[in-house]
């Protein structure tokens, strides 16, 4: 007996060293989980960057196609679906070729990748890493384009059309909640009251930009009673301006002035781009006549305006929690820094509406070198989306009102209901 009792207490002795051993060891798996979960992190964010790149460099040779491309590539006249002389393969439909190419890469990536929700698992290490696949990936998306059929490629041109459209709407969204953060970090409150100073001075800067704009607009795009479009475009613009800022400051909605001055900037930006779209031979249009070399202005201002609207898709499709229905989500730390699928998605859009940049939205005329945007199409598309900003914004503003008051009449009518129910 004495000995079984020895060989007992040895085994429990050797259970405690084991079980004080697994306490031990613990903490240290944890720690090498979280270093795991940072590197993985940290490569994540970084890929970000590389799409970005690959996004700018895959657009800036959709335009290179378009301007140089019959000197610089004559072979795709070779090619049958390139038709005589290789005419389907350079100018617009040379643009959506490359576009489709870009389309294809990031859906592929949204397909493998929308699903993701953790660090470790193996669609986030396809998203982060294997840039030598994808590379490879890339170029067959690029090339496969160019065997293509005319008619696919003018079907996806009206496709593209559709998705340009989704994009914008997207961006106005993110756009909007951006200025929605911005007036709630800037503007004060209880526990900000030194930042009351700051948050008027920015209000007034920004409508004091805004009507600056609408005068040198006016002075600028409707120098004659004739220019009558321009005018109404303007005027329209400066209509929303009031109608925002009045809508802010009502005693019902009280939103401050920072959010409205900070939209009523950016439709009067749109509406500037917009009359800027205006075909150069317009007698309203101080643009130049157009000429057969580009001046070093010109090269500028295209150059500007493809970073921009790189960073308006990057931006955009880092923000996904702005598509978000649940806000109060708990981030945990092996969960993936941003979602990959939307990120990718807002990519193949943005190829989509690159592609409508450099057509000018017409899928039977080609752009003149070293321009972006411009006709009538471009014009009227710009100002139908400051309407639309116009639009959410105010919606936003008023939402909350209609469905406060919608709330207190269901109230008020449960009350009714239950007093004359009461002997």
């Amino acid at each position: 007996m004495s000995a079984s009792a020895e060989v007992v207490e040895a085994k429990v002795g050797e259970n405690n060293v084991i079980s004080l051993e697994m306490v031990e060891e613990l903490p240290t798996a944890l720690e090498q989980k979280s270093v795991e979960c940072s590197v993985e992190r940290k490569k994540s964010l970084q890929a970000r960057y590389s799409y970005g790149i690959i996004f700018l460099l895959t657009n800036l040779s959709a335009w290179f196609i378009r301007d140089y491309g019959q000197k610089v590539f004559p072979q795709l006249q070779y090619l049958e679906s390139c038709g005589i002389e290789g005419r389907d393969c350079f100018h617009t439909m040379g643009v959506l070729r490359v576009s489709l190419g870009c389309f294809i890469f990031f859906l592929l990536m949204f397909l493998t990748t929308f699903k993701t929700s953790k660090l470790d698992e193996a669609s986030s290490e396809w998203h982060s890493r294997w840039w030598k696949l994808k590379f490879i990936l890339l170029i067959v998306s690029l090339t496969v384009p160019f065997f293509f059929p005319s008619d696919f490629i003018h079907f996806y041109g009206e496709l593209a059309r559709v998705g340009a459209g989704i994009f914008l709407v997207l961006q106005l969204i993110s756009v909007i909640q951006f200025i929605t953060w911005w007036n709630n970090y800037w503007m004060p409150d209880e526990k900000r009251k030194p930042s009351c100073f700051l948050g008027l001075f920015m209000s007034t800067l920004f409508y004091i930009a805004s009507m600056c704009g609408i005068v040198l607009m006016y002075s600028l795009y409707a120098p004659r009673t004739s220019c009558s479009l321009n005018i109404f475009f303007i005027t329209w613009t400066a209509i929303l301006l009031v109608v925002m800022m009045a809508m802010s400051l009502h005693s019902k909605v009280n939103r401050g002035l920072l959010s409205s001055g900070i939209m009523a900037s950016y439709i009067v930006f749109l509406c500037w781009s917009a009359i800027r779209s205006e075909p150069a031979t317009e007698n309203c249009n101080a643009q130049k006549q157009e000429k057969s070399n580009a001046d070093w202005i010109t090269v500028l201002s295209f150059l500007i305006a493809i970073c921009a609207i790189v960073m308006a898709t990057f931006s955009t499709g880092i923000d996904s929690q702005s598509f978000q229905f649940r806000k109060d989500e708990v981030q945990e730390e092996d969960d993936i820094p941003y979602k990959y699928g939307f990120f990718h998605m807002i990519f193949s859009l943005g190829a989509m509406y690159f592609a409508m940049l450099f057509i000018s939205w017409n899928l039977d005329s080609s752009a003149r070198k070293w321009s972006i945007d411009i006709g009538w199409a471009s014009t009227w598309v710009k100002i139908v989306n400051e309407w639309l900003a116009a639009t959410i914004y105010l919606w936003k503003l008023i939402f909350p009102v209609v469905r406060q008051t919608k709330v207190m009449d269901h109230e008020d009518t449960t009350q009714q209901i239950h007093n004359s129910a009461l002997p």
